[in-house]
């Protein structure tokens, strides 16, 4: 009985300890990319580059959606759900890969500038780029958690991986939310 209380304490403060390190890494990513809208607004001001809305929102939806299945899939773990949580996060991951998809593949190649060509190609390219890579750890990190899951490492008790990955994954979202509409609705369309 004592080692396993002992045990689960142990987790607990290891827990603890992690989320602290979590929360700290991603404050610390905000700021970065704080600093890339900040960037955005000095350097365009009231303009924005001339993208495809349609697009915009649909990876936007997409983003979003997301999302919505990554709570699902951490709320199935924590009531021993294994079945839900592997297919909200499987799904989240399919919908990652299609925002990625959506934007470095076809918005990166419909956009009418390219990379490096005046202020705005350089802020575009930036922004959607230094955010694409971050869905990508994302999408890698929720490959890595679900196939430990399709192995039964997680429970109800345990699942802190998840907790993080989950967490990693809405704050992603959250900062598309602020570049969405810096990058596709604010301002009047440079020209």
């Amino acid at each position: 009985m004592t080692t396993h209380v002992d045990a689960r304490s142990d987790y607990q403060y290891k827990t603890g300890t992690n989320r602290l390190g979590l929360w700290l890494f991603i404050l610390s990513d905000a700021f970065v990319f704080g600093g890339l809208l900040v960037s955005r607004f000095y350097l365009l001001g009231r303009t924005r580059p001339d993208l495809s809305q349609l697009l915009g929102l649909i990876v936007t939806a997409i983003l979003l959606l997301s999302s919505f299945f990554m709570n699902r899939a951490e709320t199935a773990i924590r009531f021993g759900d294994r079945k839900g949580f592997l297919n909200g996060t499987l799904l989240t991951i399919v919908l990652g890969i299609l925002f990625l998809i959506g934007v470095v593949g076809v918005e990166w190649q419909m956009a009418p500038f390219s990379a490096g060509e005046n202020a705005m190609a350089s802020i575009f390219y930036t922004m959607t780029g230094f955010h694409a890579f971050h869905v990508l750890t994302g999408v890698i990190l929720l490959v890595i958690v679900y196939r430990k899951g399709r192995k039964g490492m997680y429970s109800a008790e345990r699942h802190w991986a998840v907790e993080a990955a989950a967490i990693y994954w809405h704050f992603v979202d959250v900062v598309w939310v602020f570049f969405y509409p810096a990058l596709y609705l604010m301002g009047r369309v440079a020209g």
